[in-house]
């Protein structure tokens, strides 16, 4: 019998624990615009940068991306096509292991490694892209050329 009222009390806890987490997640990028208004913040539950708790968070963001030339025309190649990922439920692209090939150490090599993978390409342009503020500018996109590939 106690150990049935136990089990239910902590069933009930994270019950209640799981939904208040998934509202402090969801509440400042999709519930305070769909109810219009800020929603309230429970205070001291983290993390306030959803599923994934950081020491420090930036507004800015940078990562690099890929433009193949074909044709007289540029088209983006996806991150995925160029470093593919084996492992089950690991996302090297998403954890941005794509902006290493910015280093002009890395123009030569990743130029030939391009020119072997793509070989419907003609060219390759690198581009630095940064989201100056993610959070006040989340559709503003700078973008600047590191390196072409001939």
């Amino acid at each position: 019998m106690i150990l049935r009222r136990r089990d239910r009390a902590i069933t009930w806890f994270v019950i209640c624990w799981s939904l208040l987490f998934f509202y402090e997640t969801f509440r400042a990028s999709y519930l305070s615009p769909l109810a219009g208004r800020p929603l309230p913040k429970w205070p001291l539950l983290f993390p306030p940068a959803g599923w994934i708790m950081f020491f420090n968070v930036d507004k800015t963001y940078g990562f690099a991306e890929v433009y193949g030339l074909r044709n007289g025309r540029h088209a983006l190649i996806d991150p995925h096509d160029i470093f593919s990922t084996k492992g089950v439920g690991y996302d090297n692209i998403h954890r941005n292991v794509l902006v290493g090939v910015l280093s002009p150490r890395a123009a030569r090599p990743f130029c030939a490694y391009l020119t072997r993978k793509f070989p419907d390409y003609e060219a390759f342009v690198v581009v630095y892209a940064q989201y100056p503020d993610v959070v006040d500018e989340p559709d503003t996109v700078w973008r600047q050329t590191a390196y072409q590939c001939h």
